[in-house]
């Protein structure tokens, strides 16, 4: 595939504006709760994801295909994540999460089998072996790198949560990540972004503080029960954009019968709106 002629964060606000959002739907397809018309075979998973995305692709600002939902059913698997790359529409970027990382030559095979071959315009990364493990998904111009840093699970505060001793004292580990990915935006060829669940806005809104411009994507709502006003307050950046509202299960199962297409669109759009809102409050206090 041929280097992206814009880099990720303008294709992303492009699309933010052009429809109005910030929501990011999760095509993360798990064919026992497909509606029954569909069967429940993994045969079904190109239909499903075709069905949904042609019902929401107006009103959303990314897609999000999570790799295990993929890989869990091996070659049919994998070729429909393929077959649902090249159904989205062009202006739409799509985040592969896959949470990879690895030694050097490791990732860059990772990055050129996603960014070069399959063309995911972003990837979810993990900071765990340093830059260097991350510097061959970080040299791709065109596109966008998010670093795992405060995630939505209960247990990631095990390890996320932990204070480091640097040179300049203390801090939780996930803020020691934002600082070394605020760092890495300065010197990177992609645009470098984080994760930040929305089940922690505390968190969420140190990790906004202490990189204002960064985009953040925010799984966690929906169906993970991250409170929406409580995250958009949080991770506004001050144009009121640079935050990737992420939802799954909420939307893709809003419905489980002939019209479940039609009843995520509605879902999507609820959330869309919803956000909308709390982005003109936000908006609204901020005007001194």
């Amino acid at each position: 595939m041929a280097e992206p002629s814009n880099p990720f964060g303008q294709r992303l606000q492009t699309a933010m504006r052009r429809n109005n959002s910030l929501v990011c739907v999760g095509l993360d397809p798990n064919p026992d709760t497909f509606p029954k018309h569909l069967g429940t075979g993994p045969e079904a998973i190109g239909q499903f994801n075709a069905a949904i995305v042609d019902a929401t692709s107006d009103l959303v600002c990314a897609y999000k295909p999570n790799l295990g939902y993929y890989a869990a059913h091996g070659e049919i698997g994998i070729a429909a994540l393929v077959a649902t790359r090249r159904l989205i529409p062009p202006g739409i970027p799509v985040i592969l999460d896959a949470k990879v990382g690895d030694m050097a030559t490791t990732s860059a095979a990772y990055a050129r089998g996603y960014f070069d071959l399959l063309d995911f315009d972003a990837i979810t990364v993990h900071p765990f072996m340093g830059e260097d493990g991350l510097s061959p998904f970080l040299m791709n111009a065109g596109r966008g790198v998010f670093v795992l840093c405060k995630t939505s699970n209960p247990g990631g505060g095990e390890f996320q949560d932990l204070m480091v001793r640097e040179a300049a004292g203390e801090r939780p580990f996930f803020l020691a990540v934002a600082a070394h990915a605020a760092d890495w935006a300065t010197r990177s060829a992609a645009d470098v972004g984080l994760v930040v669940g929305a089940t922690y806005p505390d968190h969420l809104a140190k990790v906004r503080a202490a990189c204002p411009d960064l985009p953040i994507l925010v799984p966690g709502v929906g169906a993970q029960a991250g409170g929406l006003a409580a995250t958009v307050r949080a991770g506004l950046d001050a144009r009121g954009e640079g935050l990737i509202v992420s939802a799954s299960r909420s939307i893709l199962y809003a419905g489980d019968g002939a019209d479940f297409a039609a009843r995520a669109r509605t879902a999507t759009q609820h959330l869309r709106d919803e956000i909308n809102v709390l982005r003109d409050t936000a908006a609204m206090v901020a005007v001194p």
